[in-house]
């Protein structure tokens, strides 16, 4: 590899810095107020910011406000708290505990705790020693966990950060808190009526206006914002770009997704249901403003009543209870609508998705599914495809068969058929929530922007859930791996293969004459170029199925 001199200079600066960084602590000002952050090897990590007004009491239920002006001194060390996370529960069959929760806990939602209203906070990691005039091109990670669980707090961004040197490609990362269950996605009409639909999403909007304000005290440059996400933070990512009509406001330039694509959803008073729950739990039902009730009840009594709505890992299905959907105001209309009719941030993208996604919902299902009849029960409840005819319910079964080769983990044959039809609906949620809105959303883009794609299938071999939804971010992204470098590479560049192409393999764009896709393997070649064909007839039904009976 081969550094430019303004490279050179910088990451000569960065290592002379590091040697003596024991001697000082980093600092910055913003506005009036210095941030004393703390170093972790060649790393400074500014943590716990606010970039709003605690959403408490009159604010909470209410679009995010800005933080005022800083003024003071501030020692910013250690992560803000998480978000109030739904509480999970993994109903799962005996004997697959340890599998599924390491995975899970271990693995990618770690260090949740302790949580609070008062959450809405980023943190900024940068190379030691970057000065204000650096212009580093900026990554704004947005965590997933399903609308409803998940914080900044899991993820090392100093793994990013130290790779970005490593490579020569230094980086600025940030991460952000939003809103998430009722508190950040509470829907219905009389939140539709209010205008405070799709709080966490304004949230990280919100974010997004401090990053501009504020990154470049820290070497970032606010002209060079690639916001990245995986699962709900890819979906948010993705929404991201449908807001607005397709005007970013400057506020980012490219986008970075680990599986999720903006969803097929129905309007917000689709959530109704769940809302008058949480007014009856909470004592909120008689009174003439339930939004004012709500916003007065203590934390604990509204914590509680959300919690009892169904978790990210319920049996009910796999489509979360609280995530974003249209309100006519601030995301105006179904997604895949506005992707259709061409709303849609006009910015380079890099999209995929694991090859086993929907595994780990299935898991949680199959003791309640073992025959056709629950499987079409399953399938037309009101989580999945609401109400969906018989004659169209039959026609995706066709494609969907009971064959356990047929299903998921892909390409296993008859191996991890723990029931008659796990496999089977590990197919059908892992196309219907993740493959089939991600090749909608590309399709309708490709040739229109700089657009790529991926599918991960390492870790195929794990048992019964194979590469299952993120592993390509615990065993590839954080740890770091190849896919680490792409991101770095196209946070740079707005393309995964850097300067003049230089990745090996080349990563093809994705065009609606060769859908080609990156893919991660195992064995002893890695990366392979395939083409995103499969399941072709089946997936083509499920994105006109999703459009007929919305999520």
């Amino acid at each position: 590899m081969v550094l430019s001199r303004s490279r050179y200079l910088f990451l000569a600066g960065t290592l002379l810095a590091a040697s003596v960084h024991a001697l000082d602590q980093p600092s910055v000002k913003l506005d009036n107020a210095v941030f004393t952050g703390t170093i972790s090897g060649n790393v400074s990590k500014f943590l716990g910011i606010p970039y709003a007004k605690p959403p408490v009491n009159d604010l909470r239920l209410r679009a995010p406000v800005p933080s005022d002006p800083y003024s003071g001194t501030f020692t910013v060390n250690t992560f803000g708290a998480a978000c109030p996370q739904q509480a999970i529960q993994f109903p799962l069959p005996a004997g697959f505990q340890s599998t599924v929760t390491n995975f899970l806990i271990n693995g990618i939602y770690q260090g949740d705790n302790p949580s609070s209203e008062d959450c809405l906070t980023v943190n900024v990691v940068v190379p030691y020693g970057t000065q204000p005039d650096a212009k580093l091109p900026v990554a704004v990670w947005i965590f997933g966990g399903g609308f409803m669980d998940g914080s900044p707090n899991s993820y090392d961004g100093g793994v990013i950060v130290q790779r970005s040197i490593d490579l020569g490609e230094p980086v600025v990362y940030v991460s952000l808190n939003y809103r998430l269950s009722a508190f950040g996605f509470l829907a219905s009409k009389e939140v539709q009526d209010a205008g405070v639909a799709n709080l966490g999403l304004q949230d990280q909007r919100q974010a997004l206006r401090w990053v501009q304000k504020y990154v470049s005290a820290f070497g970032g440059d606010p002209s060079r914002v690639v916001i990245w996400g995986q699962s709900a933070g890819s979906m948010s990512a993705g929404t991201q770009m449908l807001l607005n009509g397709g005007d970013t406001e400057g506020l980012f330039h490219g986008a970075f997704m680990q599986s999720g694509s903006p969803l097929p959803v129905g309007n917000v008073t689709r959530g109704q249901v769940h809302y008058d729950a949480i007014v009856a739990q909470t004592n909120c039902t008689g009174s003439a403003d339930t939004l004012a009730c709500l916003r007065e009840v203590p934390y604990a009594t509204f914590k509680a009543a959300a919690d009892a709505a169904p978790g990210l890992f319920s049996s009910d299905g796999m489509i979360p209870t609280f995530l974003p959907r249209p309100d006519g105001q601030f995301l105006v209309d179904v997604p895949q609508k506005l992707v259709a009719s061409g709303q849609v941030a006009n910015i380079p993208i890099v999209s995929g998705d694991c090859d086993d996604e929907g595994t780990i919902f299935a898991l949680m299902a199959v003791g309640n599914i073992t025959t056709d009849d629950e499987l079409r029960a399953y399938i037309g409840a009101p989580f999945l495809l609401p109400n969906i005819s018989s004659a169209d319910l039959d026609q995706l079964l066709a494609l969907y068969p009971a064959d356990p080769s047929a299903g998921s983990p892909f390409d296993t044959g008859s191996a991890n058929t723990i029931t008659p039809q796990y496999k089977r609906v590990a197919a059908l949620g892992g196309d219907i929530v993740f493959q089939s809105p991600r090749r909608f959303f590309l399709s309708q883009r490709a040739g229109k922007q700089p657009v790529w794609s991926f599918l991960s299938k390492r870790q195929k071999t794990t048992p019964v859930i194979g590469a299952a939804h993120g592993s390509d971010l615990s065993g590839n992204m954080y740890a770091p791996g190849d896919l680490t470098d792409f991101l770095i590479h196209f946070v740079n560049h707005l393309d995964p293969n850097g300067a003049n192409g230089s990745a090996t393999p080349a990563w093809p764009q994705y065009t609606p004459e060769s859908p080609q896709l990156m893919t991660f393997v195992d064995g002893t070649t890695p990366l392979v170029i395939s083409e995103d064909t499969f399941r072709a007839d089946a997936i083509a039904l499920v994105q006109e199925l999703s459009l007929k009976y919305l999520l």
